[in-house]
């Protein structure tokens, strides 16, 4: 059972995120465009945030730099892009370092993600689930994939580009829930020179949404192959709002008025419900952010407590002398961390010490009895004075550090 002053997920999570650098990066591939075949996490531009740098092979070297600078300048408008469902485009450029002819892409670097497929184990052979299922996607997750995808897309669309690459091997899952397009901007450059009508590669980017979506709900790869066995198995599990948002988004091709921004008008209520719900996710970080700078301070005062106990090189000096206030803070030092039940049994007690420490740092009135371990002192202290005497030694310490 997780004790409630912690943050059970979080506390696994987030330390992974800050430290990306020992982590490795998978590669999901996609065989439609040339092999991603390299993945680096570096810092470039001394920003502190880490990029990924994507090699691609594919021969594009070769061709002429008549070629090669103006499908490079047509990723200039994706830097440009700036949505929380989309992983940023950082820069790109040729390089034959490597002893080969490659195309470098550098995005963000979301740590311990996954794609889609990957998360949720698409196509790797379940047949008919039940509706308890513990791998089935709930319908508000469904929910939540397509509002942040629809919001990804409506800021590319409206940028005048084309994703072009949507499906479940390129949306990452970079947390609970959270999804963001990737892999943007290559196809751009790979294909520079197809002749496709920008209006023909958005309807597109709706077909692929809509499959993706699909792909997910059905657990099926191949949805685009077997659309009518994927909407079979998708209608079972999920209401007709979310069947007839997927069957809008794959007929869209049928119907060359369509956009995002009629897509976003149909599900309106749902992008409404999925607002609400990050506000709500809003609050419950504020409430661990809240926690966390409770804990600093405990932190801090855990600090003091030890540069200021037991110090053998102030041992003869009488300035530094463990008697008084100092004597007071080893004995409050033994009633937090060391006190034993009637069988001599070490009592581990976290509850105990925090609530101590908590005390301590609001300095409560509140007494308490200290006893040394020959039990032949006994002494009555408030968390007040307790408090005051750990500022006075710090401070004599602090100037002692200055003068050393």
């Amino acid at each position: 059972m997780t004790p409630d002053w912690a943050m059970p997920g979080v506390q696994e999570f987030v330390p992974g995120k800050l430290d990306p650098s020992v982590l490795a990066v998978s590669d999901a591939g996609d065989p439609r465009t040339p092999h991603f075949d390299s993945f680096l996490a570096s810092h470039q531009h001394q920003q502190p945030n880490p990029y990924l740098e994507h090699n691609i092979n594919g021969g594009f070297l070769q061709t002429s730099s008549a070629f090669q600078q103006p499908a490079i300048r047509s990723v200039q408008p994706w830097k440009h892009i700036v949505n929380a469902g989309v992983v940023r485009i950082v820069d790109v450029f040729t390089n034959r370092s490597f002893g080969d002819s490659s195309l470098f892409i550098v995005t963000e670097y979301h740590a311990l993600s996954k794609t889609l497929a990957e998360h949720h184990h698409i196509g790797h052979g379940r047949h008919v689930r039940a509706r308890n299922s513990i791998d089935q996607v709930s319908e508000t997750v469904l929910w939540s994939y397509v509002t942040q995808l629809a919001s990804a897309l409506k800021t590319v669309h409206n940028s005048g580009l084309a994703a072009r690459v949507l499906d479940t091997s390129k949306v990452l899952v970079t947390g609970k829930n959270r999804v963001r397009l990737n892999g943007c901007a290559a196809l751009d450059v790979i294909q520079y020179e197809a002749a496709t009508s920008l209006a023909h590669l958005q309807r597109q980017d709706l077909v692929n949404f809509g499959l993706t979506i699909l792909s997910v709900g059905a657990n099926m790869a191949d949805a685009s192959q077997n659309f009518a066995r994927a909407m079979d198995q998708f209608k079972r599990f999920y209401k007709p709002e979310i069947q007839t948002a997927v069957v809008w988004l794959y007929s869209a091709q049928q119907h060359t008025d369509r956009t995002i921004d009629q897509f976003i008008n149909l599900i309106s209520s749902q992008i409404i419900a999925s607002f609400d719900a990050a506000l709500h996710a809003d609050d419950s970080l504020h409430g661990d952010l809240a926690r966390e700078v409770e804990n600093a301070r405990l932190v801090r005062l855990l600090t003091k407590l030890n540069f200021i106990n037991e110090r053998p090189e102030f041992e003869h000096d009488r300035q530094w002398a463990e008697n008084g206030e100092r004597f007071f803070l080893k004995l409050f030092r033994d009633y937090v961390f060391h006190q034993v039940d009637a069988q001599g049994h070490p009592i581990v007690d976290l509850a105990h010490v925090l609530s101590c420490l908590n005390k301590l740092d609001a300095g409560t009135d509140e007494r308490l009895t200290l006893v040394s371990r020959d039990e032949q002192n006994c002494f009555v202290v408030t968390f007040r004075e307790l408090k005051k005497a750990i500022e006075s030694a710090f401070q004599d310490l602090s100037s002692n550090s200055r003068r050393l």
